[in-house]
């Protein structure tokens, strides 16, 4: 038994040595006389002060401000968490070690405590901006703060463009855009929608994004509300957030009532209970009297019950009043009753009319920008990006031997000059607007030349009788007629005009007079009683075939030269 006592001993005693060695290492000062705060900044920073055991609040501020280089200051506070789980703010006219009770170190947040209702107004310095602009984001994207669908997106675009500046296609996309944490619902498509929205900023400086962004999320419905949870006497729960104008009460998502700061009467708290007395407008309804209404409503603690009283009283005096209310030196009350809690600091009033002219002769003050922390890519992305260029390359890859087969195949119809597509490219385009006209299959004068005529099984005394005409042919002459490629279309030749044109010699007398018969379509029959009478051949200096240029049309099956008026001739067909 007793062995095991003493292992135990040295056990303990070796991490009792671990521990005081490690306080040693962290802090090299006297614990009895100082402790140490970490004060987390908005920025994911944080700040380690040694302060004396006994300071106060204002100690603190003032070293966290001397920090940060801010002026502006009655807009911020030290935020702290007691062991029940409720946060309070840190009273600059009391101990920090006997309100701070986890610790040391104590771990305090710093924190906007004021929202103003015009940020681009009351705000003179860009730091003090900044520093908003860091905490609406950090509510947006915590859930903190309710924000609409559409103007997250804007807001999250301005935030992009303050931390990265102008948009850059080869490194910002969709897949970078989903390392940053903008909203809770934040998704694929709202990412996409972000980086989109991103293209715009473009041109606009960190300073010009971050004002841009508080311009637009004081339009947020619950901009700068302190929410606390209550209960009503019908046991519901409610909430009860303090504005700059007023009190506001919520069932739910749903708002019920709003309790303005000039017409709060009273405002106390006892243990768990919250008190309001509400005056009434004097109207028609109320016989013209002015009615007080109480409204009780309880919280989860005491401390939770003071800690909303504190905010309330705050809230009013900082947006209500023009001036600090003057306190009279009292002397130390060994008995008192009730809270003796005043607000101390300046209204907003003051901050903006009476120290604007001292922040406008302060030179600019320089700050550096953190970058906000990053998270693993959304992988969604990756997989879409991955079939997107799969997609691509199919597409590139397929017009590729699309190109390659046109050069095959025209690479074949210039080596092969029977192919169609050969004999189709080497035909000249006709020159003559007549020849853009189809064959008139009704002219009795032209014939189909792949349709066998009647005149074609005649004998062939019969052609003497007609004047000599030459055939066109398609391609090559010494290509026969059977590599010809058949066409629905044939156009009609053009006539060869190498030689001027001569009327034939006048024929003798008497055969001058000689009836002849009118030349019918081929669907009538000759109305004439007597034969047609052969015509005779014309003596002309034609008679070798007429050459006509080789443009690939079809052959006509008869051409006829113009005759003169008073003598005509006409073939038998």
């Amino acid at each position: 038994m007793s062995w095991m006592l003493r292992s135990l001993s040295a056990r303990f005693s070796r991490n009792r040595q671990q521990q005081q060695k490690s306080q040693t290492q962290d802090a090299s000062f006297d614990t009895k006389k100082f402790v140490q705060c970490k004060v987390l900044l908005l920025d994911g920073a944080h700040l380690n002060i040694v302060v004396p055991r006994n300071a106060v609040g204002s100690e603190l501020y003032e070293e966290v401000f001397y920090s940060l280089d801010l002026e502006e200051r009655d807009y911020f506070g030290l935020q702290y968490t007691d062991p029940f789980n409720v946060q309070h703010w840190l009273d600059p006219t009391k101990k920090v070690a006997k309100q701070v009770a986890i610790g040391p170190p104590f771990t305090l947040r710093f924190r906007v405590k004021f929202f103003t209702s015009e940020p681009s107004s009351n705000l003179k310095e860009e730091l003090t901006r900044y520093q908003f602009f860091l905490q609406i984001k950090q509510d947006i994207s915590s859930g903190r703060l309710q924000c609409p669908h559409q103007l997250a997106i804007e807001l999250a675009a301005f935030a992009l463009q303050s931390e990265l500046g102008d948009y850059n296609p080869e490194l910002h996309t969709a897949l970078f855009i989903s390392e940053f944490r903008f909203h809770p619902e934040q998704d694929e498509k709202m990412e996409v929608e972000i980086l989109e929205r991103y293209k715009a900023c473009r041109g606009q400086t960190p300073a010009q994004a971050e004002l841009n962004y508080l311009n637009k999320a004081r339009w947020i419905e619950m901009y700068g509300v302190d929410m606390h949870i209550v209960e009503g006497k019908d046991g519901n729960t409610y909430r009860l957030g303090l504005t700059p104008q007023g009190m506001l009460v919520f069932d739910g998502p749903q708002k019920i009532g709003l309790f303005l700061w000039e017409k709060l009467q009273k405002l106390d708290f006892k243990n768990k209970k919250i008190t309001l007395v509400v005056e009434e407008d004097a109207d028609q309804s109320n016989n013209g009297q002015i009615q007080l209404h109480t409204f009780v409503f309880h919280l989860t603690s005491e401390k939770a019950a003071k800690h909303f009283w504190k905010c309330a009283i705050e809230q009013h005096a900082f947006f209500r009043l023009k001036s600090r209310p003057i306190q009279a030196n009292r002397k130390i009350q060994f008995f008192r009753l009730g809270s003796t809690f005043k607000y101390r600091g300046r209204t907003e009033y003051e901050t903006i009319h009476k120290e604007g002219a001292r922040l406008s002769r302060r030179q600019s003050c320089s700050f550096e920008r953190r970058p906000s922390q990053r998270y693993g890519p959304r992988q969604s992305h990756v997989t879409n990006a991955q079939i997107r260029d799969a997609k691509r390359a199919e597409m590139r890859q397929q017009i590729i031997e699309q190109q390659r087969a046109n050069d095959q195949q025209r690479t074949h119809a210039k080596s092969d000059p029977t192919s169609p597509h050969s004999i189709i490219q080497n035909v000249p385009l006709p020159t003559s607007p007549d020849l853009k006209k189809p064959v008139n299959n009704s002219n009795p004068f032209i014939s189909d030349p792949l349709t066998p005529s009647s005149s074609s099984s005649s004998s062939s005394h019969n052609l003497s009788h007609v004047t000599k005409i030459t055939v066109g042919t398609i391609g090559n002459l010494d290509t026969p007629s059977s590599s010809a490629a058949p066409s629905s279309y044939i156009p009609r030749p053009v006539v060869s005009t190498s030689t001027s044109f001569s009327h034939p010699p006048p024929l003798p007398a008497h055969q001058s007079n000689s009836k002849i018969p009118r030349m019918s379509s081929a669907s009538e029959q000759r109305k004439s009683s007597q034969p047609p009478q052969p015509a005779v051949r014309m003596q002309t200096q034609f008679e070798e075939p007429r050459k006509y240029s080789q443009n690939g049309c079809a052959p006509p099956s008869r051409i006829v030269p113009p005759m003169q008026h008073q003598r005509r001739i006409v073939t038998d067909f």
